[in-house]
């Protein structure tokens, strides 16, 4: 059961998870995955011999929490920005071995997933440009030339002149980075005004449930948070 209020997450895994110690146990799922959960409810009954219940409890347990507090946090997230037109997206900050579950979490809590790895999106950053000696202009061409538009080509932006010569080079999706409100809130503006549609600005870094509203506010159409995955405390269960 849970000890708090919340929405729970992870239940799908706990069936082949038991059926490895023993396939006598059963699994009967008292509520399902998304949903919201109040404190003292119970989430699932199992049934089988004690030996083998105890030694898959506590990575059950562990495997549930975590899930669990992913998605709670990140329907706080989610609600935050209802009403704005901005989506809440994870990032590929996860704990390695577990993203596909972390990022399914997320999917519970009503977020998006970001890129899954390096190959399903293009995300290119300043390290990259530094490593390359190429200028934004340059390396949204290459990169969309690579791709054959098969793939979304997004960069980073550390200023406004940059993320104008992204769009104008035909880049997908424009990053910006740890930008200041007055700075978002100026440069949404001065990208829209130039490319009224296309392409998606996508803002990031120190953003927390705090500063989210005004964040989605400043039109911004994607808000990726990594704490959603890294930072998310354990549902109590």
């Amino acid at each position: 059961f849970s000890m708090e209020n919340g929405v729970v997450a992870g239940l799908p895994f706990l069936e082949p998870l038991f059926s490895l110690l023993d396939r006598r146990i059963r699994v009967i799922l008292k509520t399902r995955d998304g949903r919201s959960v109040r404190r003292g409810q119970t989430l699932v009954t199992l049934k089988g011999p004690a030996t083998s219940l105890l030694a898959g409890e506590r990575s059950a347990l562990n495997l549930l929490m975590h899930c669990s507090g992913i998605a709670s946090l990140t329907r706080r997230y989610v609600d935050a920005v209802k009403g704005t037109g901005a989506i809440v997206l994870d990032t590929r900050k996860t704990i390695p071995g577990l993203r596909d579950v972390e990022k399914y979490a997320v999917l519970m809590g009503g977020g998006r997933n970001h890129r899954h790895g390096l190959d399903d999106q293009i995300l290119i950053k300043p390290n990259h440009l530094a490593c390359a000696g190429l200028g934004v202009a340059q390396a949204v061409l290459m990169a969309r030339g690579w791709s054959q538009r098969r793939t979304l080509v997004e960069i980073e932006a550390r200023n406004v002149r940059e993320a104008l010569s992204a769009a104008e080079a035909g880049a997908d999706i424009i990053l910006l980075d740890n930008f200041t409100l007055p700075r978002l809130r100026a440069a949404v503006r001065e990208i829209r005004d130039r490319y009224p549609q296309k392409p998606l600005l996508e803002a990031s870094g120190g953003i927390t449930l705090t500063n989210l509203r005004e964040v989605s506010r400043t039109g911004v159409d994607r808000i990726s948070v990594g704490a959603l995955t890294h930072s998310a405390p354990a549902l109590p269960m």
